[in-house]
């Protein structure tokens, strides 16, 4: 879904937080897609250069929310192409944050998703059908799990327990 949130918004609402419930990941994370702003639930993948659970979890219906994809941060394959775009805009899904690269940059900016990564790489990952669904990640230092709420857009990404309050 588009966000009616801005980062930088959130940031000031919650810069004194000190409890680790509000974080923002580290810059690094370029955006891709065709949506700039996005927020959701998140729904996890962990993954090492193997795609075969992001395949799966983006064939089935996004209701809005946001794949995080931990890769590890591996720069040496995509895990998200032109075709997992385009099945992640047509199921419903609102967002993809992937600490790993991505591929075929046209077809992504072109999808009604957004989409951010660390970087693109042409070379495809291997299928071993090896990693784990909706566990708790690390992208970058940052944990996310299950049921949080990411919002990103031009500035950057945030983290919450919860949907924020609508803006007045």
């Amino acid at each position: 879904m588009t966000t009616p949130f801005l980062t930088c918004d959130l940031c000031d609402t919650h810069k004194a937080d000190t409890s680790g419930a509000f974080r923002v990941l580290p810059p690094g994370f370029a955006s891709f897609g065709g949506v700039v702003r996005f927020a959701g639930l998140v729904s996890t993948v962990k993954c090492f250069e193997d795609n075969s659970l992001v395949k799966a979890a983006l064939d089935e219906p996004g209701q809005g929310r946001v794949l995080v994809v931990d890769g590890g941060g591996s720069l040496r394959r995509a895990l998200v192409g032109g075709n997992l775009a385009a099945a992640a805009a047509k199921h419903g899904w609102a967002g993809i944050v992937v600490d790993g690269c991505v591929r075929d940059a046209a077809e992504l900016a072109a999808a009604a998703v957004g989409i951010r990564a660390l970087g693109l790489m042409p070379l495809p990952t291997d299928k071993r059908n090896e990693g784990r669904r909706d566990v708790a990640v690390v992208l970058q230092g940052v944990r996310v799990q299950p049921g949080d709420w990411l919002c990103a857009d031009e500035d950057g990404i945030v983290v919450l327990p919860a949907a924020p309050k609508a803006p007045r």
